[in-house]
């Protein structure tokens, strides 16, 4: 054990010398001690404490003259900080470093190397004696690549000084710091060389919603320093922590970045060269940082971290381009989410809304409207009011004393873990980030909308948008037990928030909508890609689906991606999927549809459902659903993910369809695999009995249901009037099914609006012991309503 003064290494750090050493060196230490048996990699250094700062104020008689900077700061309107931040500055890196303090730093960086200079990492690590109630996190400087003795004490003067940056100052007096004691310690690391590789950052938890089942990692090429500063659009990585836990391949989703800078390590004849920021070279823009193999660790390292401190962390990774080894650089707690109170939801619904200007990452799920003012720099805030919309390139914590002031934040550049996103998140405004183009088509002083209410994707409208809200607290939400309560579901970007609220799953997860909106090609048009005609069509597809060759693997990847993201948000309640059921003149509008799609003249009635899977128009696509279907299930571990088949019209074509799944991979019963069936056409309740005995179990869809009994074509404008779920014939058609179902001894729900609208329709189901029922998002507290309603019994009076 060292006996200096000055200096504690990691070996002698763990959480509670925080006062001492700072959160950041406390919590470095803490995992280089008792983590590394667990396989984390820590690279090892020593903490330069908060004593020695004080050494350092006192030897160079700076106390007073601080104070008195301090006592001269506008807390108000904090006109003057740039001046007293820049004098207060001036004073620290005037200072000497103390003799015996100078040599204890040198002691322990030859410690550190060994023989010879070594590169290392400078960062500073701020402390105060109630620390775990503010992190500091990018108040203060860091400084890479420092090689040699007199560049290592340099580094420290540097990170002592910065103690006082703007941002710092102003970050204190907001927190309630700024008559406190607050110290500074200084960590030096051995340098992991991600400028030869990669680096980024991670959540143990969706940095948007919360939801705490997920390890959220992103990253770039070299350096962090544009991971963190939003400089660029990182690669992200959603892991699914049950399924991980199995061995299971749990990457739900993976998103390519743009990442167009990296900073790497350039020589320029000195001993630590220097740190120069250069365009990402195109074959590693289009490759993604991470291997699988390495997602996986990281995410085992993340969980590992987690159950270590027992609540949600942030961590910083980097890869050595040298050795290959990955590290873990820096670990604290996750301060926004984690203190939401998941109890009290806010819904925003936009109600009207302007023409879109730009669009890119939602941060938050909230929606403002101010004056757009588009900065090139903090120097350039000046006209900056409270509310106002802040439209930039990028933000670094420079930005920080402006940014508090803003009602929303837009920017160029930038992913869901960019400092933009950050501090969004902590001030509780929305965010638009990686909105490329933004300072472009966003004009100065005009009033506009930023929404982040609309899920993953956030939509900047010209002029003020009209919406509104709504605060549900789910502790006076009673979810009944039977019928059970279950979501109807497609946008894989609303699942993480849809789980919060009270629900026994999802009887219905649309496929329709991942297609539609994520992939948008039909999928015959990818399996016969290379046969195209070239054109705009082809191009529009080889520009989506471009890190593919094999075009349908592409289908089966998004596919899969999009049904995983809601299987594992409702992980374990069951999630029942419905095959596609697009009719042909719905897929004729997915990019290359005409080209194999017929024109019917009742498309309701015609080439859709279980008619399309088995047929050679359509056969090979359906393969690629069941290989999706597949994927999610059996590799990734997801088994509560069940399906159905929707449009069904005799039990032969049942067994045709059950075949045809068998064949592609999808046996039913296999892996607990359980087969649905729709129940929307009379056939299906005049035969039930029939088509129970090859399927699980009924979704009654009551739409589908309602017109074929009563003859009517939803799409026909002049006869859909006469549409009503409520008319008798209905009514005793989905009775005849419920009952029907219970007598064939399979579960039956219905999916529809109905039960939320009428009250005594769901009386009606409710009555008839169905087992489940399936409510759009916007109408399931309400349809929960009416159920609870039902269950309880009609009151009886005594004359």
């Amino acid at each position: 054990m060292t006996m200096t003064k000055f200096i504690k290494t990691f070996s002698e750090i763990g959480i509670k010398d925080v006062p001492e050493v700072g959160g950041k060196n406390a919590s470095l230490g803490e995992m280089y001690c008792r983590l590394a048996d667990r396989g984390i990699r820590v690279p090892n250094g020593f903490a330069v404490t908060a004593v020695a700062f004080d050494h350092f104020i006192h030897h160079n008689g700076l106390e007073r003259a601080l104070s008195g900077l301090m006592q001269r700061l506008d807390k108000n309107n904090y006109s003057n900080l740039g001046s007293v931040g820049r004098e207060a500055r001036e004073l620290l890196l005037s200072g000497e470093v103390p003799a015996d303090l100078f040599g204890e730093i040198v002691k322990s960086y030859r410690d550190l190397c060994g023989e010879g200079n070594c590169l290392v990492a400078v960062r500073s690590s701020a402390t105060a004696e109630d620390m775990p109630d503010a992190s500091f996190a990018g108040q203060h400087e860091s400084y890479l690549h420092i090689s040699g003795e007199v560049a290592v004490i340099e580094a420290v003067r540097k990170c002592f000084a910065s103690l006082y940056t703007d941002r710092a100052i102003k970050y204190r007096q907001d927190n309630g710091y700024g008559g406190k004691n607050v110290s500074l310690s200084v960590g030096v690391q051995r340098m992991v060389r991600s400028d030869k590789s990669c680096a980024g950052i991670g959540f143990t938890l969706d940095p948007e919603s919360g939801f705490r089942d997920i390890v959220h990692l992103s990253g770039v090429w070299g350096l962090g320093e544009n991971i963190v500063q939003g400089a660029v659009t990182p690669d992200e990585f959603f892991i699914f922590k049950p399924t991980l836990l199995q061995g299971r391949h749990a990457i739900i989703r993976k998103k390519l970045g743009k990442k167009e800078k990296m900073f790497v390590h350039r020589d320029n004849g000195t001993e630590a060269g220097e740190i120069v920021n250069l365009p990402t070279p195109g074959i590693l823009q289009d490759s993604y940082v991470l291997t699988e193999q390495e997602i996986f660790t990281l995410a085992g390292w993340a969980m590992e971290i987690e159950k270590h401190y027992g609540r949600p962390m942030d961590i910083e990774w980097a890869k050595d381009g040298i050795t290959d080894e990955l590290f873990i650089v820096q670990a604290r707690p996750e301060t926004v989410q984690s203190r939401r109170d998941i109890n009290k939801i806010k819904e925003y619904v936009v109600t009207s809304k302007g023409e879109c200007l730009v669009q890119g990452q939602a941060v938050g799920g909230h929606i403002a409207s101010g004056r757009a003012r588009l900065l090139a720099s903090p120097g350039d805030g000046a006209q900056v009011q409270d509310g106002d919309i802040i439209v930039t390139d990028v933000t670094s914590p420079d930005w920080d004393p402006l940014l508090k002031k803003a009602g929303a934040i837009i920017t160029n550049k930038g992913g869901r873990t960019s400092h933009a996103s950050i501090v969004a998140r902590e001030l509780g405004v929305p965010a638009v980030v990686g909105a490329a183009g933004a300072t472009e088509k966003i004009r100065d002083g005009n009033i506009i909308t930023v929404s982040c209410c609309e899920g993953r994707t956030g939509f900047v409208y010209n002029g003020k948008a009209g919406w509104k809200e709504n605060i549900i607290d789910l502790r006076q939400v009673g979810l009944p037990e039977h019928p059970k309560a279950m979501l109807i579901v497609g946008d894989p970007e609303k699942a993480f928030d849809l789980s919060f609220y009270p629900n026994s799953g999802v009887g219905l997860l649309r496929m329709e909508f991942i297609i539609t909106s994520f992939i948008k090609a039909h999928p015959m048009a990818l399996i016969k890609y290379n046969e195209l005609k070239e054109g705009p069509v082809k191009a529009q597809i080889g520009e989506l689906s471009q890190h593919y060759k094999d075009k349908s693997r592409w289908f089966i990847d998004e596919l899969a991606s999009g049904i995983a993201t809601i299987a594992a948000s409702f992980y374990p309640k069951e999630v029942i999927l419905r095959t596609s059921d697009f009719k042909t003149n719905e897929y004729a509008h997915l990019l290359g549809g005409e080209l194999f799609e017929p024109v019917e003249e009742n498309p309701m009635l015609g080439f859709r459902g279980a008619s399309r899977y088995y047929h050679e128009l359509y056969r090979e696509a359906f393969q690629l659903e069941c290989a999706a279907i597949g994927k999610v299930r059996d590799a990734m571990g997801l088994t509560n993910l069940k399906v159905m088949i929707p449009f069904c019209r005799t039990v032969e074509e049942g067994r045709k369809v059950l075949a045809l799944m068998e064949q592609y991979g999808l046996k039913r019963g296999s892996n607990g695999l359980e087969v649905y069936v729709m129940a929307e056409i009379p056939s299906n309740v005049l035969l039930a009995q029939d088509f129970a005995e090859i399927f699980d179990g009924f979704s009654i869809g009551s739409n589908d249901l309602t017109q074929l009994t009563l003859g009517i074509d939803r799409d026909s404008s002049i006869v859909a009037g006469l549409f009503n779920e409520q008319d008798k014939a209905a009514r005793k058609m989905i009775g005849n099914m419920i009952t029907a179902a219970h007598e064939a001894g399979v579960k039956v729900g219905l999916c529809g609006q109905a039960p939320s609208d009428f009250p005594d329709f769901t009386e009606f189901l409710v009555r008839l012991d169905i087992d489940s029922i399936s409510f759009n998002p916007d109408a399931l507290l309400k349809g929960i309503a009416n159920i609870n309603r039902a269950e309880k019994p009609a009151p009886v009076y005594i004359l």
